[in-house]
């Protein structure tokens, strides 16, 4: 009896990057990157070291931004923000695959749009920067219309919430996401989110932890409108930063309410809370996966097949490049 022939894999589209780390790349990631340790030391400055003087203008910089809207100054701070990815861009000399390019025109022909799930978080998930459209490495309206959800608690921070919504990021909470799916607008964020930080274990670098079994929030959100869901993998993260992270429940609750666990860092020079360092990385986004339109009336069944199957897309696209991109001593544990 014959088996039947395997189905073919489409040949993936790669755009590949030449690195550069020099000067102006480093400045453009740090007014991108660097500014939770430049507020840092100057909140430190002004209650220790300061005059008077130099404290009030700390101050009023602090206040003043902490009051203005996140998207002032308009399309001036777009197009700084525009600046800012093309030089992140060469800093960490990104490679992107896209596995299945022409299920993304088949998607846009049908007027839909996609949820990207993309991991791991690891201490900062910087690359999902590789959607912003600037690049257009994403065909047509989807790429066009892509923004990053990620932690409200970014938005509530002086200068870090007008650099973070130059650079097309958005609050990942259920109304943006709704409202977002609703005009067909596409998304990308990390499900595992802050939770994963508190699982790193510098000891057993070889286990690669995603935080997931428990994340279906997106799968119910997609079964509202029938919107197909690409699981994406970013490699070489974990290459960026030295770190300490605190551990126990209390700090794992800290970490839910706030939104980000609290952790000292360091990256490129060993500054404290710096620019991480210019490694190389690779986001590998995979191949869409349609989910049933059911509105009102989503049954838990579907919940779970999708999760499940969501689960096993994640996990094949880590195993089919975990040996080129040198993960081969790696296992990739789902929790």
């Amino acid at each position: 009896m014959c088996s039947p022939t395997p189905k073919a894999r489409t040949k993936p589209k790669i755009y590949t990057t030449s690195q550069d780390a020099s000067f102006i790349p480093t400045i453009a990631v740090t007014l991108w990157l660097g500014w939770m340790g430049i507020l840092t030391y100057a909140v430190i400055y002004a209650a220790t070291m300061a005059s008077e003087f130099q404290r009030n203008i700390i101050l009023s910089i602090l206040m003043t931004s902490f009051l203005l809207p996140p998207k002032f100054p308009g399309n001036i701070g777009t197009q700084f923000g525009y600046w800012i990815m093309k030089q992140a861009r060469k800093y960490f000399g990104v490679k992107v695959i896209i596995e299945n390019e022409a299920a993304f025109h088949r998607i846009n022909d049908e007027g839909k749009t996609v949820i990207f799930a993309v991991e791991p978080h690891d201490i900062l998930p910087y690359g999902v920067f590789v959607f912003n459209s600037v690049f257009g490495f994403l065909p047509g309206r989807i790429g066009e219309t892509a923004r990053v959800l990620m932690t409200g608690a970014i938005f509530q921070l002086p200068i870090i919430k007008h650099v973070y919504t130059w650079v097309g990021g958005l609050p990942v909470d259920k109304k943006t996401f709704r409202s977002r799916l609703a005009n067909n607008e596409c998304v990308a964020f990390v499900p595992g989110g802050v939770q994963e930080v508190t699982l790193i274990d510098p000891k057993k670098r070889e286990e690669l932890l995603l935080y997931l079994r428990s994340r279906k929030g997106f799968i119910k959100l997609a079964l509202e409108r029938g919107t197909p869901i690409v699981p994406t993998f970013i490699f070489h993260l974990d290459k960026s930063y030295g770190f300490v992270t605190p551990r126990g429940e209390f700090m794992n609750k800290v970490a839910r309410k706030i939104g980000f666990l609290p952790v000292f860092f360091w990256g490129r020079f060993g500054i404290p809370f710096g620019i991480p360092n210019p490694q190389k990385i690779t986001v590998v986004i995979g191949e869409p996966f349609d989910v049933p339109c059911e509105g009102d009336n989503i049954s838990e069944k579907s919940v779970e097949k999708y999760h499940e199957i969501f689960l096993q897309k994640m996990e094949d696209l880590f195993e089919r490049y975990k040996h080129e991109e040198g993960y081969g001593n790696r296992e990739l544990k789902i929790l």
